[in-house]
Order: structure tokens, then C-alpha cells, then sequence
């Protein structure tokens, strides 16, 4: 959406040199309080205007409107560095001025018909497209009344789709919507509901997000983002959104409790992952099935909590227990590499070299290009074919890191254990 905005406004920038030759050419004759101090200060402002000082030309339309309050270029020029500024709230009012001043005056009609249509009011917009033509022929206007009439069944279709669960032709629809009326938090809201519906989270946060601005303290909003990203298992974006509503709203009840259950989750994980970062995996594994306790609905989040836990397991060196919960993360999910990937170490620990070639292949057949896959691949494919000749560390019961000494000892068990005199 920003993206789209700033275009938007450079489009209006380019225009400014040809606005001001057109209020040269028909802004006489301004009634007012103190008309020549008016002119005085409109005309510094379009200097600046002209130069890109967009902060500088608004005091001066401030103070042109001040001394002349109804000096109509001064309302549309400043309506004009609103728009420059990305303050569409603030250059409506004064569009709405210059239309009532000088109703005849199209520029002023044609830019506030084009903010109408992309607040997706289309009964406004047409009445300023329609109020264009009939003082002149303007084929941009045309194009725009043209515009209007698919976006207005387009609109109705997708509220038909969405109450027959028709998620994803609505938002087929209603992307060409937005297109248009990119500031309409309706339609949003709209595709929002249609891509939660869909399981699509992320897309429908992405469409909330711009409402919290195009709506005034829209709480609903970061609740509904808090509890998406919840759903995710993203605990820290979900606790900061709704951290956001209660900014807004101290006593929101809704945005209260769902903080209280966050806030005690969040607090959980991140003692698990501190003790972790200790290397107290035992400590850390009993934190994060106490966070298991304290949430087990929200699959994703399982998931995640799941694999701490195995990877625990494994840095613990007890491979047994790390398949126990890695398996558990498969059942919600089948297709997690990483879960495959912590599986192949467990059993690379437990020397089942072929299990754990096997468990890699699989995670290659769903992402070849995953990171690093490749390479414990080929590690792991080395280690099998090691294995599969003689391995004398295994003959001596030790592993392939002993030292030296160990090595020597161990030969000499061996060694007094199959002495042929024990076989008299």
C-alpha cells in the first residue's frame, strides 16, 4: 500500500508545475479579508511548491487562508501539498472548501472524485466525475465513470462469494477493488476474512494491517492480528499487536485477556530459551512442556515447542527421547524439515546410518534447496558407507573420538577376554 501512495503522490508533484499556470490563468478576482496579503502569500507558496519545499509552501497557504478565507486556489493548493505529504484526511476538508466556493472549478472536482474513488465511496466519486463533464468534455473523467460501474459489481459479488464460502473467487474480485480504492478499510477487512478462511494467516494480516491506519483506533483490528499471529505461533508479533490495542484502549476487555494469556506464554518460552542458551537441557526441556501445558491448541505453536524440545533431546545426547518428540511434530505436520533434519541426527547418534540417509532423502524430496540439506546429506551418506565396512571402534565398544589411551585399554578387555587359553 505505501508503495502504491507515493507513487501516487509524485504523480500529483509532477502536476504542480501545470497547476500553477492554470491558477494564473483563472484564479482572479478573489474576494476576502485582505486579498492582496492573500495573493502575496499564495504566490511565495507556489515559489516554494515549485521547488520541492512542501513544509515551507504550506505555511504560506496557512497564512493566505488566514488573511483571505475565501481564497479558493490557497484551499486547493494546500489540498495539494496534503496530498504530497500523504495526509489525505487533511486535504479533503479543504477540496470540499474550493468545491463550495467555486463549484465550476473542475481541477478541484477531478482530484477530490479521485480520493472519493480511492476511499471506495463511489456515489461521491460519480458526482464529481459527472460535475466535470458537464462543464467540459474531459475524457479522463470518462475513463474514471467507466471505471466505477465493474468496481460496483464487483463489490456485491464478492460479498455474494464470501457468504456462499467462495473464499478465493472473492478475492479475485476484490484484489481489482483494492487496486482502485486502495484506502477503503472495508474491502480489506473483506479480503482479509476471505484469506483467514482459506488458512492463509500471513496474507491476512498483511491486509489488516493498513486499517489500523485508514480506521481511527481500530481495536478490533489488533486483536484480530494478535490472534492470527498467535495462530502462527509467532508469540512476539502477537504479543506487540495486541500490546497496540491496549495503547489505544487500556480497559478493551477482549484485548485485556487475550494479553494476559500471551504475556504468561511469552514469558515462558523465553525463560526455556535462556536456560537453553545455558546448556541446562533438562531445565529447559520441563520449561518448554510447561509452555506445552499452557497452550496445546494452536498446531503451528506445537509445533515449534515440539522441536525445541527434541533439539534439547539431541544436544543432551539422548537420541531415544529426541525421536520420541520429533515424531510427535510429524504427526501435525509431515512435510517439517526440520524435524527430519533433528530425526537423521538422532539416529546418526544411535550409529543408524541408513535411518538417517533415509530421513534426509525424505527432506530433499520435499525442498531440495533447503539450507544446508545437501551437505548433511553427503555426510550422512559418507558415515553409511564407512559403516558398512569394518568398523573396529565398534569391535572395541568405543566411539570414533576416543583418545589413545582409551583405545589401548580397551584392546587389552578384548584381548584377555578372547585369549585362547580361556578356550582350553
Amino acid at each position: 500500500m505505501k508503495s502504491y501512495i507515493k507513487k501516487y503522490y509524485r504523480q500529483i508533484l509532477s502536476q504542480v508545475p501545470i497547476m500553477l499556470v492554470l491558477m494564473d490563468l483563472h484564479f482572479e478576482g478573489v474576494d476576502g479579508l485582505d486579498k492582496a496579503e492573500s495573493q502575496k502569500h499564495l504566490s511565495r507558496g507556489n515559489q516554494l511548491l515549485n521547488a520541492g519545499q512542501l513544509a515551507d509552501a504550506l505555511t504560506q497557504y496557512h497564512s493566505a487562508i488566514d488573511n483571505d478565507d475565501r481564497n479558493y486556489q490557497a484551499y486547493y493548493m494546500r489540498a495539494t501539498v496534503y496530498l504530497a505529504l500523504g495526509k489525505a484526511r487533511l486535504a479533503m476538508p479543504d477540496l470540499d472548501q474550493v468545491v463550495q466556493l467555486q463549484p465550476s472549478f473542475v481541477q478541484a472536482r477531478m482530484q477530490r472524485g479521485n480520493l472519493f474513488l480511492k476511499m471506495g465511496q463511489f456515489n461521491k466519486a460519480h458526482a464529481d466525475y459527472e460535475a466535470v463533464l458537464s462543464h467540459e468534455d474531459n475524457a479522463k473523467a470518462t475513463a474514471k465513470v467507466d471505471e466505477l460501474r465493474p468496481l460496483r459489481r464487483n463489490v456485491i459479488k464478492a460479498h455474494q462469494l464470501l457468504e456462499a464460502n467462495e473464499n478465493a473467487q472473492a478475492i479475485t474480485l476484490l484484489n481489482q477493488v483494492i487496486e482502485s480504492c486502495p484506502w477503503n478499510a472495508d474491502y480489506r477487512e473483506m479480503r482479509s476474512t476471505a484469506y483467514e478462511k482459506l488458512g492463509d494467516y500471513r496474507r491476512a494480516i498483511s491486509d489488516l494491517k493498513p486499517t489500523t491506519m485508514l480506521r481511527l483506533d481500530n481495536t478490533r483490528a489488533f486483536l484480530k492480528m494478535s490472534i492470527l499471529w498467535y495462530n502462527l505461533g509467532e508469540i512476539e508479533q502477537s504479543l506487540a499487536e495486541i500490546r497496540e490495542c491496549l495503547k489505544l484502549d487500556p480497559d478493551h476487555q477482549e484485548c485485556y485477556s487475550h494479553y494476559k494469556n500471551v504475556k504468561k506464554l511469552f514469558k515462558t518460552l523465553e525463560a526455556a530459551k535462556k536456560v537453553m542458551q545455558q546448556n541446562d537441557w533438562g531445565e529447559a526441556i520441563n520449561k518448554f512442556r510447561k509452555a506445552l501445558k499452557q497452550e496445546s491448541r494452536v498446531a503451528a505453536l506445537n509445533v515449534e515447542i515440539q522441536l525445541k524440545i527434541c533439539e534439547c533431546f539431541i544436544k543432551d545426547n539422548n537420541p531415544q527421547e529426541a525421536l520420541v518428540d520429533c515424531k510427535k511434530v510429524l504427526t501435525l505436520d509431515e512435510r517439517n524439515i526440520p524435524a527430519l533434519l533433528l530425526i537423521s541426527e538422532a539416529h546418526t547418534q544411535q550409529a543408524e546410518y541408513e535411518q538417517a540417509v533415509e530421513d534426509l532423502q525424505k527432506a530433499a524430496s520435499i525442498d531440495d534447496n533447503y539450507p544446508g540439506l545437501n551437505e548433511k546429506l553427503k555426510s550422512a551418506q559418507k558415515m553409511l558407507k564407512q559403516s558398512q565396512k569394518r568398523d573396529y571402534y565398534k569391535i572395541l565398544g568405543i566411539p570414533r573420538n576416543a583418545d589413545k589411551r582409551s583405545v589401548i585399554k580397551a584392546y587389552r578387555v578384548l584381548a584377555r577376554e578372547w585369549h585362547p587359553d580361556n578356550f582350553h
